[in-house]
């Protein structure tokens, strides 16, 4: 996990795109954001570029790909899996069925997409301080 790297969102409401990213402007972190509407580019990116990641928030239900899909190519990769990405949902999608299919495809958190601004900038800040003190493999 590179602590200074790359957020990846895949998220395929541009609408949500720009607040997300409105949301990550006003907490002032340094990490850039790349933004995926759906998953086979995503995973496209992430398979080309030599860059290490921090992390991937993913929306569930997107076209061609959807964010289950895309977290068992992750996961089932052997180079994606060296790169210890933590795998975020973070989705609208909430039901306990839903939860239960994130948590058994190994990703490391569901966050529920919050409908107020101040919401949502608090869940980003929640999850950049978790992964931030978080340590992995390839951190030393």
């Amino acid at each position: 996990m590179n602590k200074n790297g790359n957020i990846i969102v895949i998220e395929d409401d541009e609408d949500d795109q720009y607040i997300m990213e409105q949301a990550f402007e006003s907490l002032g972190y340094g990490n850039k954001r790349k933004y995926f509407t759906d998953g086979i580019s995503a995973l496209n990116y992430l398979r080309a570029t030599d860059d290490l990641p921090f992390l991937i928030l993913s929306d569930i239900n997107m076209p061609v790909l959807n964010g289950f899909e895309l977290r068992e190519k992750v996961f089932n990769d052997a180079e994606l899996a060296l790169k210890c990405i933590p795998y975020l949902f973070f989705s609208t999608a909430l039901n306990q069925r839903v939860v239960i299919d994130a948590y058994s495809s190994s990703a490391q958190g569901f966050f529920v997409k919050q409908n107020s601004f101040g919401d949502l900038v608090d869940s980003l800040r929640v999850i950049m301080e978790y992964w931030k003190k978080c340590a992995a493999p390839n951190n030393f």
